[in-house]
């Protein structure tokens, strides 16, 4: 297993570093927190201009056919911007569960368009008893003529205010075990009887409650099979879980970063904080811990590349790098004092991003509980 990055790779950083650090400046990333739509269009344009919305989408789509860890390497540039939008949603969440799924009439449909930055997608999996694993799954579908009908609440769904479409996970039939009965519909987010609320978040994220109230939705709709939709699910959210260590990953780099610049040039008594030992451990302690959250999300990343099992390293870095960016975040608060906790001030959006990250697609308890069943105890 070899972690280091290829030549396209680095170029794949680089150029997404320097973009992010021109259009999405700090400023915007604050202005987008308290907009209801929650990022510019143009800003969108010129990310799809790059071709970041077709990266992972094959060749023969409109695509450019990189593989999983190059939009990894993508991703932690994305977390450490704060970037705003629907991009996680839109190709993480809505395009790898078609790429998973889709049959080839609904990847031809559906795929260009999303490579061509004109199809926003988001995930519909939570519900009120907010639990990532099928027996969650509640939403009621049911058959009526050759079409069917979905019936219940989501929440939680990302972006589904600006959605066109909404990948909606429902039950066909109470089973046991919960894995069954279990299937995938591509909803058009203006049918009628669908309804979304936006949810006021932490990090200024937009999250939507959505209600389905007898939502019609075709047979060929369905994606992958009828009663199959959990194997998809698994591969999906294992894929997503990743990608967010990933944003995770980038935020705790950008992190570390603006801390130990901050220790060279404080002065407390005539001398850089940064001289203190105190200081320096907690510098050396964030930049341990920066390593080991990278270490543990691009292994799994690999192995996920190379089509290798990864379910105990998905959720070893999950369960590792949830609780560990919150806390990174929490030193870099203590050296900087008073001005880190200034809204005006940077850090408070990797706080916010940190705490709001730590539970989605699992916490750490969830993710410890899977290591655990992964080792046969």
């Amino acid at each position: 297993m070899d972690l280091s990055l290829t030549e396209g790779q680095e170029m794949l950083r680089k150029s997404a570093r320097d973009f992010l650090a021109t259009e999405c400046p700090k400023e915007l990333v604050r202005e987008m927190a308290k907009d209801e739509i929650g990022f510019p269009r143009e800003l969108w344009k010129r990310m799809t201009e790059m071709g970041w919305m077709g990266l992972f989408i094959p060749e023969e789509y409109g695509g450019i056919g990189a593989r999983f860890l190059d939009l990894v390497v993508l991703l932690e540039e994305m977390g450490r911007a704060c970037l705003p939008g629907p991009f996680f949603s839109t190709v993480v969440l809505g395009g790898l569960s078609i790429l998973e799924a889709g049959n080839e009439e609904q990847k031809r449909e559906l795929l260009p368009r999303l490579a061509q930055g004109n199809l926003v997608l988001t995930l519909a999996l939570i519900e009120p008893n907010g639990t990532y694993t099928a027996d969650g799954i509640q939403v009621k579908v049911a058959k009526k003529g050759g079409n069917f009908s979905i019936q219940g609440m989501k929440l939680f769904v990302p972006d589904a205010h600006i959605s066109d479409c909404i990948i909606c996970a429902t039950r066909t039939k109470e089973s046991e075990p919960p894995e069954e009965r279990i299937t995938l519909f591509l909803v058009n987010s203006k049918a009628s009887g669908l309804h979304w609320t936006l949810l006021k978040t932490i990090a200024g994220d937009k999250q939507c409650q959505v209600a389905f109230d007898d939502v019609k939705v075709l047979g060929k709709d369905i994606l992958g099979e009828i009663d199959e939709g959990w194997p998809i699910l698994e591969k999906v959210l294992e894929k997503a879980t990743i990608a967010r260590c990933a944003e995770m990953v980038g935020g705790a780099k950008q992190v570390l970063e603006m801390t130990v610049n901050y220790a060279k040039e404080r002065k407390q008594f005539d001398r850089p904080i940064g001289s203190f030992q105190t200081i320096q451990h907690y510098c050396a302690n964030m930049a341990t811990e920066v390593d080991a959250c990278f270490l543990t999300t691009y292994e799994a990343a690999w192995r996920l590349s190379q089509g290798l099992p990864a379910t105990r390293e998905v959720s070893i870095a999950k369960a590792y790098v949830s609780g560990k960016f919150r806390q990174i975040v929490t030193l870099a608060h203590q050296i900087h004092g008073a001005i880190g906790f200034t809204e005006d001030h940077d850090l408070p959006l990797y706080f916010k991003r940190a705490k709001t990250w730590e539970y989605t697609l699992g916490d750490s308890l969830f993710h410890l509980d899977k290591i655990v069943r992964s080792m046969g105890i």
